[in-house]
């Protein structure tokens, strides 16, 4: 594994071309070359266009070659939010909410993210890189090749400092990239009932701590009626961006509260979630360049209405995809059932789902000049599917069309070995 690869022949090369994140209609432009090639040397692209001109007379005895041969190749997807470093499971919480029971009335009697912090506080960490790895493998088979994980299991120094940890152990032994959130106010703990002003006190403490190890990029918190206020969410973002952490913002999930407002005003990277986030809150998002991060697998799982995706978009946003991966809320890494919801409930076209999956899941991550699309200079970052067409990921509704996954220019996983 040397990181110099070629495919070729490709039925379609689906560049997805640019270095940054790509906002209302610029996310219909996937940029495709028909019997396309890519040439990967050292792990970066090197070159891409028609298989014909770019290897005539090209010297590929360094090389391996892939003959994509009636294949679509695409870059490799960017799952921008996922929680996949947990203990414990929650079944009987599924079942709740089939007779009725709401996200916040499970919540509220000591069940949801409560559950599985006590689960992750009592896992040790072999056991959660265990578990961890195991999800990483699965969401691999998927297309994924960079993926985002956040703590917020612990709501303790230690704990989530364990999670944290975990993830990057796993960046070392893992072909996948792993990028690090630090989710300290993901919930108040049974210990802080109704004393979360002091709580967030206490986050804001962990801040220096986890900064000092570097186990964080992005610093990301629950703004949520009931959980945490725009105020004490103000309060501590402003207090991480002041120690160097990028910011995420769980924003305007259950209720309209004014998240997607202060992801604008502060300048995050991306709001997630934003099922009930305003028309104003739309408008700065796409002013101020916010990625607005869509998990439609979490509101099929709470039965709650989707994201206004199809707006957003018409409105001027970088619109990403993410599953969303949890415990509770979205126990699934299904990339191909996030590409179907987000076409037939949130109203995205095909093209606009596949941008919200590579460019513009990277720009999620603030990673968008290095993945995300296939442009020279950049990772040599790809998917190739069983099928000519990329129109194939939600036509095959909720089937995985990923054949091969190619990380850094090395084949990682393979339907076919």
């Amino acid at each position: 594994m040397n990181g110099n690869l070629i495919v070729k022949n490709a039925a379609q090369v689906v560049t997805c071309s640019g270095f940054k994140a790509k906002q209302g209609p610029e996310m219909s432009d996937l940029s495709i070359i028909d019997n396309g090639a890519v040439i990967i040397e050292a792990g970066k692209i090197k070159a891409v266009g028609d298989s014909f001109d770019l290897l005539k007379g090209f010297d590929t005895r360094e090389f391996e070659v892939i003959d994509a041969t009636r294949k679509a190749v695409l870059p490799g997807f960017v799952d921008s939010h996922t929680h996949f470093v947990f203990g414990g499971y929650r079944p009987d919480e599924f079942a709740w909410r089939l007779r009725g029971d709401s996200y916040m009335d499970i919540m509220n009697r000591g069940g949801g993210i409560a559950n599985s912090v006590q689960a992750t506080r009592n896992a040790s960490p072999e056991e959660l890189m265990q578990v961890g790895q195991k999800r990483l493998d699965s969401m691999l088979s998927f297309g994924v090749t960079t993926v985002e994980g956040k703590s917020g299991y612990g709501l303790d120094l230690g704990t989530e400092i364990k999670q944290l940890k975990v993830m990057k152990e796993l960046g070392k032994i893992h072909p996948m990239d792993i990028i690090p959130t630090f989710l300290g106010a993901h919930a108040t703990p049974p210990e802080f009932k109704g004393r979360t002003d002091q709580f967030i006190d206490l986050v804001m403490e962990m801040l220096p701590e986890i900064e000092k190890q570097q186990l964080a990029e992005f610093c990301d918190i629950f703004c949520e009626k009931n959980v945490f206020s725009v105020e004490q969410s103000r309060k501590l973002l402003s207090r991480a961006k002041e120690l160097g952490f990028k910011l995420k913002i769980h924003a305007d999930e259950i209720v309209q509260f004014g998240g997607a407002e202060l992801a604008a005003e502060l300048g995050a990277v991306s709001a997630d979630h934003l099922l009930q986030a305003s028309d104003q809150g739309i408008k700065d998002m796409a002013g101020s360049g916010v990625v607005t991060t869509l998990l439609p697998g979490t509101a099929f799982s709470l039965k709650e209405p989707y994201a206004r995706g199809r707006y957003m978009i018409d409105n001027g946003c970088a619109v990403a995809l993410a599953t969303d991966l949890n415990p509770g809320s979205c126990f699934s890494e299904s990339i191909p059932l996030i590409v179907a919801l987000a076409t037939l409930y949130m109203h995205l076209t095909p093209e606009e789902a596949i941008t919200a999956l590579t460019i513009n899941g990277a720009a999620a991550v603030d990673r968008a000049d290095r993945i995300g699309s296939i442009d020279k200079g950049k990772q040599g970052d790809l998917v190739i599917l069983e099928f000519p067409s990329y129109r194939f990921i939600p036509y095959h509704v909720g089937v995985n069309t990923v054949e091969t996954v190619i990380k850094k220019g090395d084949v990682v996983f393979s339907r076919n070995l």
